[in-house]
This record gives C-alpha cells, structure tokens and sequence, in this order.
C-alpha cells in the first residue's frame, strides 16, 4: 500500500514546473483490504513519523541550493505552523487548508531540477501526506500529534536546503 501511493505521489509530482498549468491537488487512493483497521494504524504511524531524514541527502555535505519561489513557499509555511494554534478540531482542518494552500504553491511555482529537485520530493511527499492527514483528522489528540509531526517536517526543510 504504501508503495501504490509513494508511486503515484511521485508520479504526480515528477516535474513540479510541469504542473505550473493544473490545479494541484493532493489525492488519496485507497485500496478495499480485509484489514482496515491495520492500513489505518499503518498510515497513522507514517503522518506521526519522519522517516524521510532516514532517505534525504545533502550535497556533498552542503545544502541543497533551492529556488527563491520554493524557499519563498517554505517560508509561508514555516510563518504558519510556526505562529498558528489550534484547539479545535475545526482549527486544526483550517490549519491543513492553509497549510495545503501554501504547500500547493511551493509545488506550483517549483523550477528546481536535478539532485536538489529530487531530494525536495524527498522532503515533500511526507508532508503533502500529513496535511492530507490533518485534512481528514476526526479527533484533537492525533490532529495535534500531525500537527507536531508536520511542524517537524516544515522546519527540517533548513537543514537541507539554502
């Protein structure tokens, strides 16, 4: 399962210039399964996680040269997740949209190529997956655990590009 939607995320997302033209938006394919309740705590423990640190590489040691509308993009983000608090479970779903909205941008106006647009997709599939999560969150306890784990991710994004 998780290989069916990295696939088809990465598909979606090969060429972020490319997309400059479509609404982007981010989409869930879910397959029926005999064991529901195991896909679902699969893919809690994955919005929970950043096992993308584990896959992500720096440019011989340095970091990745980004574009100015990516690191513009970034910085929108990090201002949200950084500044926004939420309480409800209705804060939380105006937090995704927005923070979808601006992750939306990043891959919109993205004119990176190469290694450096490569190790971004690195960084940002994760993340596009935690703001659907945050989308579809139904209790306070796991919006706030995405929520934590996206700020996470977000702020990441510094250690690894320039």
């Amino acid at each position: 399962m998780k290989h069916v939607i990295l696939t088809l995320s990465l598909l979606a997302l090969v060429s972020c210039k490319d997309s400059k033209n479509q609404d982007t938006k981010t989409e869930t394919v879910e397959h029926a399964t005999d064991s529901h309740s195991n896909q679902h705590d699969n893919e809690a423990s994955n919005v929970y996680a950043n096992a993308w640190i584990n896959e992500i590489q720096k440019n011989n040691g340095e970091k990745w040269q980004a574009d100015a509308t990516t690191n513009e993009g970034v910085q929108k983000l990090q201002n949200t997740i950084n500044t926004q608090s939420a309480s409800t479970l209705e804060d939380y779903h105006q937090l995704a949209k927005q923070l979808n909205d601006e992750k939306n941008f990043v891959v919109k106006n993205c004119t990176m190529k190469g290694p450096s647009h490569d190790n971004l997709h690195v960084w940002l599939h994760p993340l596009i997956e935690k703001i659907d999560a945050l989308l579809k969150v139904e209790t306070v306890e796991d919006a706030s655990k995405i929520t934590a784990s996206i700020e996470e991710n977000i702020n990441a994004y510094s250690e690894y590009f320039k």
